[in-house]
């Protein structure tokens, strides 16, 4: 159930295109079937970082299971290399945030993953 939230200020020429391949890379860095994968690409000009409008971005993962601190280095280290060629962000320029909210906390299907997983 990864769902990724990428805010950037960072105007890509074709937004849905980014969106898809972004979910693409997503899944194979996630280890999760794309069908389970939703991205949201918000550009904010506004976004500031350092004190700068220089390319940045925040992107906050919420996934069930596979966020820990070895695994979130190496997706750290996957994405950053993604944003810096597509978006020409360095590493030092934005935040990865993972959170595993757990299965009871994520709706899905009128019910909830943990009622799913029983």
């Amino acid at each position: 159930m990864p769902a990724l939230d990428l805010k950037t200020n960072v105007l890509v020429a074709d937004p849905k295109a980014f969106s898809l391949e972004f979910s693409k890379y997503a899944a194979e860095t996630l280890k999760k079937p794309e069908a389970y994968i939703s991205v949201n690409y918000n550009y904010s000009e506004l976004l500031t970082f350092n004190s700068s409008f220089e390319p940045a971005i925040i992107l906050t993962i919420h996934s069930l299971d596979n966020i820990n601190p070895k695994a979130n280095e190496e997706y750290s280290k996957k994405f950053f290399a993604f944003f810096k060629e597509k978006l020409g962000v360095s590493d030092e320029r934005g935040y990865i945030t993972f959170i595993d909210p757990g299965r009871a906390n994520i709706g899905y299907k009128s019910t909830t993953f943990e009622a799913l997983w029983k």
